[in-house]
């Protein structure tokens, strides 16, 4: 059966889909011999020979899937590589997980921010989580500089125009304040580059420090620094359970709750 090749990589745990691609426009990838030039490229897994690399990618090669949750500290970058030679949150596992066919992280976290950070090698559950049409919340807690009043917060739930385009929704509260600091919780449902900041930037109250402490109904709670864990079965299917239902809802034209 043919489908497109970044599917199939992404089947196959080699790649996230959008990495899949950037392979592709790359001129790593080649299908029986020849260098892939088109993203639209369909192939047969069954019939085609597809390498990667210079490496044949065979279906019976499918690796076992991981799922882990990572405390991302600050100065980590959330990538595979990193060009400037920085550290990466790979750098941050085992030999055995960190050379793990396909292992990835899900969407990025600044370098200057930390916490939660899902890694899998599960394309399809990457494609889910990353797609803004999913709206998966993350809950931010967020050291800003100076108090915020209350209209600015409500322009934030609402929405600013940022490059353009209007943010969606958000769900900002004050948790903390001091004399020249206040602590948000920010619960976002889309993920722009450096939303969080350049929001709170626009509004004249800049982040000091950006710290994510979930994603949807999975926590860090008390997971030290640098540190990782494997998600359980449960907290996979829910994930699953989440991009599937806001698909269901999306083509019925509902809203979705929170997860």
């Amino acid at each position: 059966m043919h489908e497109r090749l970044h599917k199939i990589l992404s089947r196959w745990g080699v790649a996230s889909r959008r990495h899949a691609e950037q392979m592709i426009l790359a001129g790593r990838v080649r299908l029986n011999g020849t260098v892939v030039e088109q993203l639209g490229q369909k192939a047969d897994p069954e019939r085609d020979a597809i390498e990667v690399d210079g490496t044949l990618i065979a279906d019976k090669r499918q690796p076992q899937r991981l799922y882990l949750l990572l405390h991302k500290p600050v100065g980590v970058v959330s990538t595979c590589r990193d060009p400037q030679n920085r550290r990466t949150v790979l750098e941050l596992l085992p030999p055995n997980l960190r050379n793990h066919q396909g292992i990835h992280p899900v969407g990025r976290l600044d370098a200057d921010s930390s916490g939660a950070l899902l890694l899998t090698n599960d394309g399809d559950l990457t494609f889910g989580l990353t797609h803004p049409r999913h709206s998966v919340p993350k809950t931010y807690r967020v050291w800003v500089k100076g108090s915020p009043p209350e209209t600015v917060l409500q322009a934030w739930r609402t929405g600013v125009i940022l490059s353009g385009r209007k943010t969606a929704p958000a769900q900002v509260k004050v948790l903390e304040s001091k004399a020249e600091e206040t602590l948000l919780e920010i619960i976002l449902r889309e993920g722009r580059n450096r939303q969080i900041r350049r929001v709170a930037e626009q509004l004249g109250y800049p982040v000091v420090h950006l710290h994510r402490i979930a994603i949807g109904s999975i926590h860090l709670r008390q997971l030290p620094t640098g540190q990782y864990r494997m998600l359980s079965q449960a907290e996979v299917q829910l994930l699953k359970q989440k991009i599937q239902s806001a698909a269901v809802k999306r083509r019925a034209g509902g809203k979705e709750r929170n997860l």
